[in-house]
């Protein structure tokens, strides 16, 4: 099943708009809490990573993703992980908000604390691996047409479809893996150009699309 995050390509969500010249950085000061959260948060309090969070994200269930905005699904987020690390019980949040507005709510009590054991094999995300490249600039390749399983950052909309190799990039950590904490193991990553007549058919725009994508994620064509 495709998560919420996964929109790259599908219609009816507008065109872009660029940010007005003098638009904040927070528009709304709940925002900026909701940032500061969310950075405390991860790799913080619930032990977690960049990776996890995006996973996480990604798992919000369409209001949580959608109706509340993009800090929203941030905040919700953070919640989720912080419930996910047993940091906070499922249901406190709404237990304290409900307190807040006055009801007579008992909280749940405060779990024991079950952070994942996960040690960075260093800074970033980039990575020396010994393993020589499978594929070269030039040749053709096909992402893989069903979705891994678990969490994935192969986009949908180039599932299936061919390509040519631009260039090969740093060697990087897995997310599918970082994001459930079952290693980094890091791969290639390439550049890979697509026709966008081939990822949405021959009545679409003609242009080319560059997208990064992991050596698990690509077969010859």
């Amino acid at each position: 099943m495709d998560l919420s995050d996964d929109l790259g390509g599908t219609p009816g969500w507008g065109r872009l708009q660029p940010p007005a010249p003098e638009e904040p950085v927070f528009a709304q000061p709940w925002y900026a809490r909701t940032f500061a959260i969310t950075l405390l948060t991860i790799g913080g309090i619930s032990g977690r990573n960049l990776d996890s969070f995006r996973y996480t994200l990604a798992r919000l269930d369409h209001d949580a993703y959608h109706r509340d905005g993009y800090y929203g699904r941030w905040l919700n987020a953070s919640e989720s992980m912080l419930v996910d690390s047993a940091i906070l019980a499922p249901g406190a949040v709404e237990a304290r908000a409900r307190a807040l507005r006055g009801e007579r709510v008992p909280e749940p009590p405060a779990p024991e604390p079950a952070r994942p054991d996960h040690t960075p094999a260093g800074p970033g995300s980039l990575r020396d691996i010994d393993t020589r490249p499978v594929f070269s600039p030039g040749q053709r390749v096909r992402a893989l047409a069903e979705k891994p399983a678990g969490a994935s950052r192969l986009p949908a909309y180039v599932r299936g479809h061919s390509g040519t190799v631009e260039a090969l990039q740093p060697a990087s950590v897995l997310p599918d893996t970082n994001a459930v904490f079952d290693g980094e193991n890091p791969q290639h990553v390439y550049s890979v150009r697509f026709a966008s007549r081939e990822l949405w058919g021959a009545d679409a725009e003609d242009f080319d699309l560059m997208i990064e994508l992991f050596e698990s994620y690509l077969e010859p064509a």
